[in-house]
């Protein structure tokens, strides 16, 4: 079953967690920040279907959750949307598992029982690293200017390789990569004919 709570703010927090008192309490917490959209979930399922409609900007995400498997649920999310800011919380910490949670690209590890004030720090990291909370035009800027380079780096391509499977300029390709500007249709069409990708996915893959 899926609880949501729509509050007046700017950031959107999914939280994954089969524990629903630990649910309820990151609710009311987050509810009193007064800047923050919930929405949780016990199932992963639930999480999934739910960022088919709207991703979210951060994900809570409980590593102990009975019969799933952290590690896959991250696999799937990070598959579906490369973008995404995903906190791992846990009530299991090791070094070990910290290591192993890093390498699954997610941004950071709390482990329970953490406080108010480490919460609000690891969201307001995210918020910053991530450019979330933002209007959505410059959200799309930078959201989509990562993603380019990202695609960029994946194939070890430099700016001048991009540059030259495209016909635009360096200049033109590190600003939008910057995210100082937007792409034109037709600059966006070419970065996608360069990487074989539609302009679909690669919007949506940054929750656009």
């Amino acid at each position: 079953m899926t609880e949501t709570a729509t509050l007046e703010g700017d950031v959107d927090v999914a939280v994954l967690d089969d524990d629903l008192d630990f649910r309820n309490y990151i609710e009311d917490l987050l509810r009193d920040e007064g800047k923050y959209t919930v929405k949780t979930f016990a199932e992963p399922d639930e999480l999934f279907l739910s960022a088919e409609t709207q991703v979210p900007d951060i994900v809570l995400l409980d590593m102990k959750m009975g019969a799933a498997s952290g590690e896959d649920v991250i696999e799937q999310l990070l598959t579906r949307w490369p973008d995404l800011c995903i906190i791992i919380i846990t009530g299991f910490p090791s070094l070990e598992s910290m290591r192993a949670t890093f390498k699954l690209r997610v941004f950071d590890y709390l482990a329970k029982p953490f406080s108010l004030s480490q919460l609000r720090q690891t969201l307001q990291n995210a918020i910053e690293q991530f450019s979330l909370g933002r209007a959505p035009q410059d959200r799309l800027r930078e959201r989509l200017g990562h993603r380019i380079k990202l695609l960029r780096v994946e194939r070890d391509w430099s700016l001048k390789d991009l540059a030259a499977a495209t016909k635009l300029s360096v200049s033109q390709i590190s600003s939008i990569e910057r995210g100082a500007n937007l792409p034109s249709i037709e600059s966006l069409l070419a970065i996608c004919r360069a990487f074989r990708r539609k302009p679909s996915e690669i919007l949506s893959s940054i929750g656009f």
